[in-house]
């Protein structure tokens, strides 16, 4: 493979996705697509993101599971602690890309619905996906790495969760690319946050009015869509 291009932090927008790709001439022929997690909720289409990552992993990409992929699978497997927090950090508008109006309903109505159809498809491919993927010099991750903790040993909620921690303490040889936390948090601004410990930052925010970003690796070189 000639490039390494990450992305992550999509949020449900499918066209800026389709877009940005086209922009970096991705060929799945010689390129190495890094997809670093949070695919739904927010945005207006995550059906859309999810059935065209699945089109791309099934071409060779690698697709890694975020935080908000954690909480619809959560919802789906019971657990009613988290329906309304889902519904209120996206899910809503997840759940409305699949043709389901939420307003009025039950927690256990909002369980039912990710019981079948489409959405239930998606749900058992998001429940496969990996938490981390390792190469010999970078580490791709959504949240981050516990700076203490071997990373095949490390909570998986840790790795699509932690955040500060990770930013301030991380001192390992390989390089983190890593999405979570909008790099606006980072820097100041929405471009790439390349930090003095080896981590890097690539969600511009895109779902906030950002950017949707794409890191060209070994190059470090950028192509985004506002």
């Amino acid at each position: 493979m000639c490039r390494m291009l990450v992305i992550s932090d999509i949020h449900g927008e499918a066209s800026k996705f389709t877009e940005l790709l086209k922009k970096a001439q991705y060929d799945p022929a010689q390129d190495q697509l890094i997809l670093l997690g949070d695919y739904i909720d927010r945005g207006p289409d995550s059906k859309a993101v999810i059935e065209k990552v699945i089109q791309l992993t099934e071409e060779g990409a690698i697709a890694l599971k975020g935080n908000h992929e954690d909480y619809m699978i959560k919802v789906a497997e019971k657990d009613g602690s988290v329906v309304e927090k889902w519904l209120r950090n996206g899910g809503k508008q997840t759940l409305q890309s699949y043709g389901y109006a939420v307003d009025e309903k039950s927690s256990e109505e909002v369980v039912a619905l990710l019981q079948t159809g489409k959405i239930k498809e998606h749900i058992d491919f998001l429940k496969n996906l990996p938490c981390y993927y390792e190469k010999d010099d970078y580490i791709f991750v959504h949240g981050g790495v516990d700076p203490n903790t071997p990373l095949e040993s490390t909570d998986p909620n840790v790795l699509m969760w932690i955040r500060d921690e990770f930013h301030q303490g991380y001192k390992g040889e390989k390089t983190v690319v890593f999405g979570h936390t909008p790099t606006m948090k980072l820097h100041g601004c929405y471009d790439v946050y390349f930090g003095e410990n080896r981590i890097i930052g690539i969600d511009g925010g895109c779902v906030y009015g950002g950017r949707l970003n794409c890191l060209v690796l070994p190059s470090r070189k950028v192509f985004y869509i506002e």
